[in-house]
């Protein structure tokens, strides 16, 4: 598979160790490229008196109660490369950060919400990783040129994600069609594009990928009745599963093939085709013509003349007697 896929396991890990190494072992299984944590905390996430929005209420709290213990992610770590599965987690704080570059994670994740925080974008793109930035809520095609200016003074491998940052996103709402334009508009700097799914389909990232996507991120569950803000709009383990097979069949369908070759699967219909067949009986030396020839299947290279030839027939003098209906 072509396709880079991030499995996004997020706060679905609930605060449980043998929980979040449950979801490493789903992301596996569904032979995703590699399982995504985040790492932050609510004091450096959020002001103390952040209003509600968006259906959150006490939003420090509900980020305090589903933050990823730092402590875990050296032994998550070497659990997935135990696994033979990359890890991964997004970066929230200059901490987090250190932390990550510390335990020797191959990459780094700019999320959207932070993607326009150009002191932030510069502290992590400072490690000299490769990263993968979403864009999302408020992202701007002027904010282009300052994100990729400041990450090319660090990678030259970035990968930028369309993104919809509504949980979960209504599909009418994917703009798919933005993967295209963030590729015209940064056409001149040599960058990859991919999408962020937030939508609950497991058609749509294959959908991206028709349409360009070199990365898919999607958030995944064991369960969506578990606690949690994640969890409802994730995709469970055979549906996570199903999205990834959806991807690599979407890859299959784009291998280009040779178009004046028949494909290995089309040669045995290779005689289906029409040839030039006589309609009535044709002496020896009587001109074939419309009233005498016409086509029909099948068509045998060795014994017939392609229906493409009729025109090339008709006026041409039959050097034989044909029998109606016979290939000529």
């Amino acid at each position: 598979m072509n396709t880079f896929v991030i499995a996004e396991a997020g706060a679905n890990h609930n605060r449980n160790f043998d929980q979040a190494k449950a979801l490493i072992d789903v992301a596996k299984d569904a032979r995703a490229n590699t399982v995504k944590f985040q790492t932050y905390s609510s004091e450096t996430l959020y002001c103390k008196n952040t209003p509600d929005f968006a259906g959150y209420k006490n939003i420090n709290k509900l980020i305090k109660d589903i933050e990823l213990p730092r402590e875990w992610q050296k032994d998550l770590k070497k659990y997935c490369d135990d696994q033979n599965i990359e890890f991964m987690s997004t970066p929230f704080d200059e901490k987090a950060v250190e932390e990550l570059v510390d335990i020797g994670v191959k990459r780094l994740k700019i999320a959207g919400f932070e993607s326009t925080d150009f002191r932030f974008v510069e502290m992590v793109a400072s490690a000299k990783l490769p990263l993968i930035i979403s864009t999302g809520v408020g992202f701007k095609d002027k904010y282009l040129d300052k994100l990729l200016n400041i990450c090319f003074k660090y990678t030259s491998d970035i990968t930028l994600l369309h993104c919809n940052n509504a949980y979960p996103t209504p599909i009418d709402q994917a703009d798919l069609n933005r993967i295209t334009k963030l590729k015209q508009a940064t056409k001149h700097r040599p960058n990859k594009v991919g999408f962020s799914d937030h939508t609950t389909s497991t058609i749509v990232p294959a959908l991206a990928v028709a349409n360009g996507a070199s990365t898919i991120e999607k958030h995944f569950t064991l369960d969506r009745r578990l606690e949690g803000p994640d969890h409802p709009f994730a995709l469970e383990p055979q549906e996570l599963e199903e999205m990834i097979s959806n991807i690599k069949d979407t890859e299959k369908a784009f291998i280009n093939l040779p178009a004046d070759q028949i494909s290995e699967s089309e040669k045995p219909f290779e005689n289906a085709r029409r040839s030039v067949v006589t309609k009535t009986k044709v002496k020896n030396g009587e001109a074939f013509t419309k009233h005498n020839i016409t086509t029909k299947r099948p068509y045998y290279p060795e014994l017939s003349i392609p229906a493409s030839k009729f025109e090339f027939v008709l006026g041409s003098i039959a050097a034989k007697d044909y029998n109606e209906d016979e290939m000529i």
